[in-house]
């Protein structure tokens, strides 16, 4: 049977106490509504239809690489009256799942428990058992244990506020069914809203079974509503992504102060990673990796044994077997470095190539380069790349070795084997296997008198 997962997203977010639409504020730098549409997603034969209102076209605009039908709330008048919205792409013979785009930790697992829930005769309610059930609706039960209302926080009895197990808001039933209930919706409660759980006593009172599942980790339903909440969300989806590491074999100096905020297309064996570290974007990691702290790791390729020494970022960049990386270093976009390459500190290294044994340890700028085998390159050591208006190429041969505090003015080519002098500012290639520099000529002043201050 086709699933239709409605994404009800058209809350201003009026707590949040922003511009931003609620929906749009990130965990893991993504938005939290994208987090619940890749979970949805996820489910197969899923149509997805999103419900908008509060700055529609920006939402649309940072989901568009989606597939999904947008559907405008454009007053909001209540979730029943959001669900209204796409009757007419419901199918009478689907499964409908509602899920909310501020509730973004709701898990894969639990939403196809809810779906195998629903029957020809029965709907599913997902539901969730709060010590504090303060502003939650409440599940209210006859003598048999089974379901008959929902009661809203605001209408509940004195003896319903006592009831803990509570209303997620996701629920599931058949497409037909809920067309007919959802043209049964009034606004008589306190709020004047067309309340989506009032469906639940209409199936009840139609003789439909309500059938529950209820999740253990509140977190899973919970909703972003604040900067507070949305702090919480973010360390509880951290710590998920720490037990993944830990579980494929990663050891996390500390699980509390490593970040990801993406995926990862590899993760190899017996991987150390110390604190404050951060993983962005869709990162490969070889085995045998050390990640020092304060590191972060931004699209790369990492390969086996490699050391990546503290405070050193990598951007887009892939790193060879048995290379070591900074401390302080800066690998830019389209740096690729082949094996036994050493980057030290302060090196900045952008879309350039460095091929095997080849040393950039201290305080030098590589970009735009070709960089052969076998090369060392001194501290201080710079490309002149950039003439203010285009850029160009450096080719340095295998073998070469080039003096600290060099300057190479691109478009240069340095010959295989050969040597720059220290200090030496190139701007012509230079052959094979000589020795090649440009200093001014070195003077002493005799009688030379040190200025003092005056008075």
């Amino acid at each position: 049977m086709t699933i239709q997962t409605i994404i009800l997203a058209a809350g201003q977010g009026s707590r949040m106490r922003s511009a931003l639409p609620k929906v749009l504020h990130k965990i893991a730098d993504k938005p939290l509504l994208k987090h619940v549409y890749d979970t949805a997603i996820s489910l197969p034969n899923n149509q997805i239809t999103i419900v908008y209102g509060h700055g529609g076209e920006q939402v649309q605009q940072a989901l568009s690489g989606i597939t999904a039908i947008w559907v405008e709330q454009k007053q909001q008048l209540g979730t029943g009256h959001a669900v209204q919205q796409t009757v007419e792409y419901i199918a009478d013979d689907s499964k409908v799942l509602i899920l909310y785009g501020d509730v973004p930790l709701i898990a894969a697992q639990t939403i196809t428990h809810l779906l195998d829930q629903v029957s020809v005769d029965s709907m599913a309610l997902l539901t969730v058992t709060l010590a504090d059930p303060t502003g939650y609706g409440r599940i209210v039960r006859d003598h048999d244990n089974q379901v008959t209302r929902i009661v809203e926080h605001k209408d509940a009895s004195k003896e319903e506020l006592s009831i803990t197990e509570c209303n997620t808001g996701i629920l599931a039933c058949q497409g037909s069914k809920l067309k007919a209930w959802l043209s049964r919706l009034t606004n008589n409660n306190v709020q004047n809203e067309f309340y989506l759980t009032d469906i639940i006593q209409m199936a009840v009172n139609d003789g439909y079974k309500v059938v529950t599942a209820t999740v253990t980790d509140e977190n899973e339903v919970l909703g972003v509503n604040t900067r507070k909440q949305l702090a919480h969300l973010e360390r509880v989806y951290q710590y998920q992504q720490a037990d993944a590491l830990m579980l494929h074999g990663v050891t996390l100096l500390d699980p509390a102060r490593v970040d990801v905020r993406g995926s990862f297309t590899a993760i190899g064996q017996d991987i150390e990673v110390d604190v404050n570290v951060q993983f962005i974007g869709n990162n490969r990691i070889g085995s045998n990796v050390k990640i020092g702290a304060n590191c972060i790791i931004k699209n790369a390729d990492i390969a086996d044994n490699v050391e990546i020494l503290p405070f050193s970022l990598i951007e887009d960049a892939s790193i060879g077997q048995n290379s070591r990386i900074g401390p302080f270093a800066r690998l830019r976009p389209e740096t690729e470095l082949a094996d036994n390459v050493h980057i030290g500190n302060f090196v900045e290294i952008k879309k350039s190539t460095i091929a095997t044994g080849s040393k950039v340890n201290h305080l030098s700028y590589i970009g735009d380069s070709e960089v052969g085998s076998h090369v060392n390159i001194g501290a201080g050591t710079i490309t002149c790349n950039y003439d203010g208006a285009n850029k160009f190429k450096t080719i340095i041969g295998d073998g070469a070795f080039i003096g600290s505090d060099s300057q190479l003015v691109a478009p240069v080519t340095i010959g295989k084997n050969a040597t720059i002098g220290a200090g030496s500012t190139i701007t012509k290639d230079t052959p094979d296997n000589q020795l090649t520099l440009s200093r001014v000529k070195q003077v002493s002043v005799e009688n030379w008198q040190r200025p003092v201050k005056k008075g």
